[in-house]
């Protein structure tokens, strides 16, 4: 199968107050097109860095990030976005929904930026929205809603665009069990039926087990699970 996603001998350093500092030391991982991974990892192993680099979210120092087969090391930040925005849905632990927005609103905001005209973004937001149970909170904000439907507006607002896969960074970090085993659920579905591939990264050995296959990130390196 082809691989959308592909991080290949990746190296990421920091220089903090002249001390050069390597979060990653030549990471090399393949995302296949339907695929279902978790990145797991504790605090500081360096996973949080790792899903930056595969969203095109930051530059390695050094080796290749593809998305969509496209190597975005050497693209501008505007042409890197572009290919970010055409590739990747994020679902982050905080949400990440604009307070002021309702839920039709947030999902359809990354349509804004490819100059999709505003009737097919709402009808697009809409479609989104009813494929995670949200029909019926089209007009409520973020502070309307609770944390399990905030969370469902954040992964509506991944899946607007018709990525070809989904990063979600510890989607359920803070969520109770039973509201994080339901996005859970949702993630799992959605990946069954429409073949958007799906990224967790988390610390959490149970959401872990949710994947069809896990790698783990210790001090800058994978290891086996």
């Amino acid at each position: 199968m082809t691989a959308v996603l592909e991080a290949v001998d990746v190296v990421k350093r920091y220089d903090l107050d002249g001390v050069s500092v390597e979060a990653l030391r030549g990471v090399s991982l393949a995302v296949e097109d339907g695929g279902y991974v978790a990145v797991m990892g504790p605090s500081g192993s360096g996973k949080s860095t790792l899903m930056h680099l595969l969203g095109g979210l930051d530059h390695p120092t050094s080796g290749t990030i593809r998305l969509g087969g496209v190597d975005v090391t050497t693209l501008s930040a505007d042409a890197m976005a572009k290919v970010r925005n055409e590739t990747i849905g994020f679902v982050f632990q905080a949400f990440q929904l604009l307070p002021r927005t309702t839920a039709a609103g947030n999902v359809a905001m990354p349509l804004v930026y490819r100059g999709v005209p505003g009737r097919e973004r709402r009808r697009r937001a809409e479609a989104a929205l009813a494929a995670v149970g949200m029909s019926h909170r089209l007009g409520h904000r973020p502070a309307q809603l609770s944390g399990g439907e905030q969370q469902r507006v954040a992964i509506a607002r991944a899946l607007v665009g018709d990525p070809r896969v989904i990063l979600a960074d510890e989607p359920t970090g803070n969520l109770d069990s039973r509201t994080g085993g339901d996005v859970l659920d949702l993630l799992e579905r959605l990946n069954a039926e429409s073949g958007v591939a799906v990224v967790v990264v988390t610390h959490d050995a149970e959401v872990a087990m949710r994947a069809r296959s896990v790698v783990q990130v210790r001090d800058g390196l994978l290891v086996a699970a």
